[in-house]
């Protein structure tokens, strides 16, 4: 069975931030809340992690995974930022956008779009998960928890705790969450490319 931590999400307790990052040391599975629903979290090392991942949603290896970073600083370790993209991306975040860029050496090739060679990157505005990604000092791999024939995150913890139970390890209740999704843009090349519009506005990106 899951553990079900609830958390204040504007003032995480200490506490209970460093039982969820201890579990993810640990290897475990976490659903918890972002700025666009809820995700399913591992740690970058946890090899079992992405598969439990891949199985619970039903998706094949050419998901575009992505990296919870807690900052810019942070995200640049993990992906390469054109010049060109740097002052957009870094005037953009945190915020409700996913960014698919090339991967640097500190990416796991697993992790990585098997042919693409790229990753999805995200510095989230959620008080709760700057907490977490601060304690843990690394970025957490990521996939909205969408389940397979719908179309939306989940958004309530408890609801998640009583159909993944015995899937996940950690469910995490952070009081309200929204369900609408980032917008993400593929900056692998030159040029940017809105790939979904979702809560971040995609003008700014737009030619």
């Amino acid at each position: 069975m899951a553990r079900y931590l609830d958390i204040h999400p504007v003032n995480p307790q200490p506490r209970l931030v460093t039982q969820v990052v201890d579990a993810l040391r640990d290897d475990a599975l976490i659903a918890y809340p972002t700025d666009s629903g809820y995700a399913l979290g591992s740690r970058l090392d946890n090899r079992d992690g992405r598969d439990r991942i891949l199985g619970i949603r039903e998706l094949d290896d050419k998901h575009h995974f992505t990296l919870m970073c807690r900052d810019f600083s942070q995200l640049g370790q993990f992906v390469h930022v054109h010049n060109s993209a740097f002052r957009a991306i870094k005037g953009a975040t945190p915020g409700p956008y996913t960014f698919i860029l090339p991967a640097t050496g500190e990416v796991p090739k697993r992790l990585m779009h098997p042919k693409k060679r790229t990753v999805g990157v995200r510095i989230p505005d959620h008080s709760l998960v700057a907490a977490m990604l601060e304690e843990l000092g690394e970025p957490i791999l990521t996939s909205t928890l969408i389940l397979p024939g719908e179309d939306e995150a989940r958004t309530m913890g408890w609801e998640i705790k009583e159909e993944l139970d015995h899937v996940v390890d950690v469910v995490v209740e952070s009081g309200d969450v929204t369900a609408e999704p980032t917008t993400v843009i593929d900056w692998s090349e030159d040029e940017p490319v809105v790939v979904r519009r979702g809560a971040g506005d995609p003008a700014r990106f737009e030619a």
